[in-house]
């Protein structure tokens, strides 16, 4: 079975639970979620971005060595990366460098995600998932 790489972006957040919240308690879990505790908090992702892991591969040889390449490269020794807006400073410059010697899908790949970096920067509570699949 061929491997794939997917990319995912957090597109929503909601608090699971069985009961209402009551109005005077309601305040202490959005402090909660302000302060990153994730107290019956669901983290929903949609899917933006699938190459298969020769092409993923292939693309990251593209990159020059350093901090943004090996955290792309994460994902082939450890199965999956989160991307937050403390990598986007680290990514978005290995991207532009490689740039002009990749293909026109490579390009395709680069240029959505730089958009999703840029989104991230926009909006830091946003992070991408980057995630080794079997096909």
């Amino acid at each position: 079975m061929t491997q794939r790489v997917l990319f995912y972006q957090l597109n929503r957040k909601y608090v699971s639970n069985q009961a209402e919240v009551p109005a005077r308690s309601r305040q202490i879990v959005y402090y909660s979620l302000a302060i990153g505790h994730h107290v019956g908090v669901v983290d929903c992702l949609a899917s933006v971005l699938v190459v298969s892991e020769a092409e993923f591969t292939q693309w990251l040889s593209r990159l020059p060595a350093g901090a943004g390449r090996r955290k792309l490269e994460g994902v082939l020794k450890w199965g999956e990366v989160e991307v937050n807006a403390a990598h986007v400073n680290e990514l978005l410059p290995a991207l532009e460098a490689g740039y002009a010697i990749m293909s026109a899908a490579e390009r395709d790949w680069t240029d959505a995600l730089r958009r999703h970096l840029q989104d991230i920067t926009q909006e830091p509570a946003l992070y991408l998932m980057i995630r080794r699949s079997a096909g």
